[in-house]
């Protein structure tokens, strides 16, 4: 029987593709690099230069943004990258411990109104949360957490827990119950179950859904510019936004807080993305 042989592809072929990967690769990386450039510029001018070659270099843009103070001659820009931290990672927090809960029981058990609160759930993720910005600034403001990180978490975590639960209860139905019932029949309860087999396969999901709750809450402006009337509160979305002025722009503070702000995400992202690519690769494997 002839054995069939696959034909390499050829070299003029190969050129190709590799050229056209690499004019889309500068295509998608020379906003980020434009960004860069202005930031490295010593102008508050909009530059309409197409190179990406500063004429000038200087980090000045970097340590305006860095070394601002308040009132009070505090370090503003440390208070608001707290800020900004404190609220993504509670948002995180909430959003997985309630979710974890929830997706589990979701994914176990038939319960009257199940079905209808998943598509409740997916209905809430339809609308985008300035919907909400006027009840919420009023539920806020009669509790008294308006200016305050705890109440913006909680806002946050409104979006986050139907977000979460919806990615981890798909996961968990990936994972067999003949694990739990094999942990059962060894004496094991049901909590013991969740927590040390359920949860410690379940990382990669986890992982996944945490890091994304994580960004939303991270980027987010309208929210939190509506809900933060002091600078010490303020966000660093919120932040950058006060660069735009109505009758002028520092556009190189503007690029240089810009990639400041994306510093932690990128850092966070290539630190989890062994988890990511289990997280988002473990459905096709399970089963």
């Amino acid at each position: 029987m002839a054995q069939s042989t696959v034909q390499a592809p050829s070299l003029f072929r190969q050129l190709l593709v590799h050229a056209l990967l690499i004019v889309v690769s500068l295509a998608t990386l020379y906003p980020v690099l434009w960004v860069l450039k202005m930031a490295l510029t010593p102008s508050k001018a909009f530059s309409t230069n197409p190179s990406l070659i500063p004429d000038h270099v200087t980090l000045q843009n970097f340590v305006d943004v860095v070394s601002t103070t308040d009132a009070t001659g505090g370090w503003l820009f440390g208070r608001q990258l707290f800020n900004s931290l404190f609220v993504s990672l509670v948002t995180s927090a909430v959003g997985i411990t309630l979710a974890c809960t929830a997706g589990y029981g979701m994914s176990r058990w038939a319960f009257p109104g199940r079905n209808a609160g998943m598509s409740l759930f997916l209905v809430t993720q339809m609308f985008p949360g300035v919907v909400m910005a006027i009840p919420l600034y009023i539920l806020l403001d009669t509790l008294g957490l308006l200016d305050s990180l705890t109440g913006l978490a909680l806002v946050y975590a409104t979006t986050a827990i139907p977000f979460c639960t919806w990615n981890l209860k798909g996961y968990f139905d990936t994972i067999p119950r003949d694990l739990e019932e094999a942990a059962m029949m060894d004496g094991a309860d049901r909590f013991t179950t969740f927590w040390r087999i359920i949860l410690p396969l379940a990382r990669p999901a986890l992982v996944v859904t945490g890091l994304f709750s994580f960004m939303t809450a991270w980027n987010e402006f309208i929210l939190a510019a509506t809900f933060m009337g002091d600078e010490r509160s303020f966000t660093l979305p919120v932040v950058l936004q006060g660069y735009v002025g109505d009758f002028g722009t520092e556009w190189g503070r503007f690029a240089a807080g810009a990639i400041l702000v994306s510093v932690p995400v990128m850092v966070l992202f290539f630190t989890l993305q062994r988890y990511l690519v289990e997280g988002l690769t473990a459905g096709s494997v399970k089963g």
